[in-house]
């Protein structure tokens, strides 16, 4: 398998997009979500509604990540195409993406 060096730490990376409450406000709704479907499995809910449930965190988890790509793309890549770090920029992206899409 061809490996991948490890990204450079992002130490003084900021990631302050412009959707940045939004984002922490939708994962805090997650994070009751989740805390919902832990509860239900706790209380024996029927095993299709969990699943529905399960589907709901996912794809409101999928759609954050959406709006994250979105702000990266806007401000990250625009600012490395500006300062010439494109090619790294490009690389932690195209990393990034393999993981969140699978």
């Amino acid at each position: 398998m061809d490996e991948q060096p490890a990204p450079a730490p992002a130490e003084n990376h900021v990631s302050l997009h412009e959707r940045h409450r939004e984002v922490v406000n939708r994962m805090a709704r997650l994070e009751g979500h989740v805390r919902a479907v832990k509860r239900m499995i706790e209380e024996g809910a029927a095993c299709p509604e969990v699943l529905i449930q399960i589907a709901a965190v996912r794809s409101a988890l999928d759609n954050v990540g959406r709006i994250i790509l979105e702000d990266h793309l806007k401000s990250c890549m625009v600012t490395a195409v500006r300062t010439g770090d494109f090619e790294h920029a490009y690389q932690d992206l195209e990393r990034s993406l393999k993981r969140f899409i699978g």
